[in-house]
């Protein structure tokens, strides 16, 4: 569901940001009706998201995706990558450019990757891991914290042409009732990730190893379920990103769909 304030005017302080949003409206309403009318042919749709981190993976999760013909929903944040530039670069963009005509989803993971702490007085306390602020907490507002949120967007459509859905992810998973509201107020919905959903490509590889993890999503997922990987994790030494191969076979084989998150999605209780 679209939340109040999707056409704030206040929101066109950057430029063209009605312009934008008016597309958004657009774009969401024509992908919600095609979600579901692919929904009505399949009766088990799971969501795959990926979150960017530092992208080691991009390339290699793009293959398996267009190889099984699934679309799936990225969270984007301008994460610092594996080749030392960052998610939006300009060096990344035949990257974004191809996902998008690939007929996928895109929500914001934040602009600057920062970790959403428990409120303190009428201020949203944010720790970004990059760019300006990077290690401090600081204190936003409402319209700060949206504007954290629309950077992403901003720079998506400069290197796309598109803009995102208006649909967000915070890092980690990490919210308060204060930041929910703030993005709720600027048209923003939250999606978090099922429990089942969880595929551990951030757990050591030493105690999680990618046939223990494979078998539990295999054996766990239900109809519903958004799962949630990475396209690059720093601290695995064995990256996940090659079990999506059989974990999208083996989904399939069950009868189980992959479908976009789009702004109609009805998520189960405790994924948005």
């Amino acid at each position: 569901m679209i939340g109040p304030g999707f056409f704030n005017p206040s929101r066109d302080r950057f430029g063209g940001a009605v312009r934008r949003y008016a597309a958004r409206f657009a774009h969401g309403i024509l992908a919600g009706i095609m979600a579901g009318s692919a929904v009505h042919a399949c009766d088990k749709p799971v969501y795959l998201t990926l979150d960017t981190g530092g992208m080691q993976s991009a390339a290699l999760i793009a293959e398996i995706l267009n190889k099984h013909d699934v679309k799936a929903t990225f969270f984007i944040a301008h994460e610092k990558t594996f080749r030392g530039d960052y998610v939006l670069d300009d060096s990344w963009a035949d990257y974004w450019r191809a996902r998008v005509r690939e007929g996928h989803a895109f929500g914001s993971h934040t602009w600057r990757h920062g970790r959403i702490l428990s409120a303190s007085g009428d201020v949203i306390r944010y720790r970004p891991q990059y760019h300006e602020d990077a290690g401090r907490v600081v204190g936003m507002t409402p319209q700060q914290f949206c504007q954290e949120l629309q950077r992403v967007d901003r720079r998506f459509a400069e290197i796309t042409g598109r803009v995102l859905d208006p649909i967000w992810r915070a890092p980690g998973g990490y919210t308060t009732p204060r930041s929910m509201a703030a993005a709720q107020s600027c048209g923003w919905r939250h999606v978090h990730w099922s429990p089942a959903g969880f595929l551990g490509d951030e757990l050591p590889s030493d105690r999680y190893p990618n046939p223990m993890l494979l078998d539990k999503a295999l054996r766990d997922i239900r109809a519903g379920d958004v799962l949630m990987a990475h396209l690059g994790i720093w601290s695995r030494a064995q990256p996940y990103a090659p079990m999506l191969d059989p974990l999208i076979a083996g989904l399939k084989s069950r009868g189980f769909c992959f479908m976009p998150i789009t702004p109609a999605t009805a998520l189960p209780k405790g994924s948005s």
